[in-house]
């Protein structure tokens, strides 16, 4: 049987790739606080600090801690729905696209180890490399299986738990924060396979309903589901917003910490609502893409060229925060705050839509990219692709 290739530049549908563009915004709104010095901290940002912060804070907590990541999981599981759909059309039978996921499966692992050891310990990329290696065997579940799963991980998330990130007393440890460039191995390496090997769970919901969602192609026809996009929207941003609360008012000093037996009770609270999250702001963005319709302007064609090169672009990230966190190259933590370090992700993101609009410009898919799909694919089905995008053009 011939071996589906991926999908093509022309071939993708604007509403994923849009959200995966606005997205990394909010990831790295989400990842840089966490590299911010400070004596006391509560969900990853310091307690002190100016007007400014604690309102800065209170925003990220409120509507992009714990709601961007699980965006990407939802991304995830619908991606890996249309893998499956291209390849059965090909006439590939369930074996063949088990082993071509799982090879993407360890790419994802060993270039998340690579990532964690190198630039970022707080890599998600490995996790995602497991998530989908076992997840491969939930590709011919029923719908019922999908839902009876993903409600039964989103229960046990949200069990009070002292673990939490959003209700963590801690500030940055060595393996974030290396003194030196041998000295960060020892702790990386302890650390990394700790969070390949369990961070996974927190994204099974959110890639379950993924799945489900990419059977259906809900985020590629839009105008299908409607009523069910804009219900998502709605309801999944007022749940994630509610429940965000409770943690963001106390990093923003408008509420005093609570006890330590209500922390265990409202961190995963913040965690299991910004699922919800996640799915709303996915629906959010689809349904302002299908209002857009053919109505792109460059500003739209820029983000959405981010997320079709969200891998190499996400990476990019971690090279701001190494070179500017940690201790033996710049080793600002100490010195930024939650103002100047959000300024910093913001100015990260529009750097790499100005990085990724001019690999749209060049007709470059991105040197990441590129890479999983040559692992993934056979070669000669990546060429037959190119050839069918460029005879589109011509």
């Amino acid at each position: 049987m011939t071996q589906g290739g991926p999908t093509g530049l022309s071939e993708r549908a604007l509403g994923p790739d849009l959200a995966r563009g606005f997205m990394l915004l909010f990831i790295a709104l989400a990842n840089s606080h966490y590299f911010i010095g400070g004596r006391e901290y509560f969900g990853g940002f310091p307690t002190a600090g100016s007007p400014v912060d604690h309102g800065l804070g209170l925003l990220i907590a409120t509507f992009v801690d714990g709601r961007a990541f699980p965006m990407f999981g939802v991304l995830f599981g619908y991606g890996v729905a249309q893998i499956v759909r291209r390849q059965r059309e090909s006439g590939n039978e369930w074996w063949p696209i088990r082993k071509l996921l799982w090879r993407r499966s360890l790419v994802l692992i060993v270039l998340g180890f690579l990532h964690a050891m190198l630039l970022y310990i707080g890599d998600i990329l490995a996790a995602y490399g497991v998530l989908l290696f076992l997840g491969v065997w939930a590709l011919r579940w029923k719908d019922r299986w999908l839902f009876l799963v993903a409600t039964a991980v989103l229960v046990l998330t949200a069990l009070p738990s002292g673990d939490s990130l959003a209700g963590s007393t801690e500030g940055p440890d060595p393996s974030m924060l290396p003194a030196s460039f041998l000295g960060q191995f020892p702790d990386r390496l302890v650390v990394q396979p700790f969070i390949a090997g369990l961070g996974w769970i927190g994204f099974v919901t959110p890639f379950l309903i993924g799945l489900w969602a990419g059977r259906r192609r809900i985020l590629e026809r839009p105008a299908e589901h409607l009523t069910l996009l804009r219900t998502t929207a709605l309801l999944g941003l007022t749940i994630a917003i509610l429940g965000a609360l409770p943690v963001s008012l106390v990093v923003g000093s408008v509420l005093t910490r609570p006890s330590d037996h209500a922390v265990t009770i409202l961190g995963p609270l913040h965690d299991a609502t910004g699922v919800f999250g996640g799915f709303g702001y996915a629906a959010l963005i689809v349904l302002i893409a299908h209002r857009m319709g053919d109505r792109q302007g460059p500003v739209t064609v820029a983000i959405a060229a981010v997320g079709q090169r969200s891998l190499t672009c996400y990476l990019a990230q971690s090279v701001v925060w190494a070179v500017v966190f940690t201790p033996y190259l710049l080793g600002l933590s100490d010195t930024l705050t939650t103002t100047t370090t959000a300024l910093l992700a913001v100015a990260t993101w529009l750097a790499t839509v100005l990085l990724a609009d001019r690999m749209r410009r060049a007709d470059y898919r991105g040197p990441l990219e590129l890479l999983i799909r040559r692992i993934t694919y056979q070669p000669r089905t990546i060429s037959d692709t190119r050839s069918r995008n460029s005879g589109r053009r011509a």
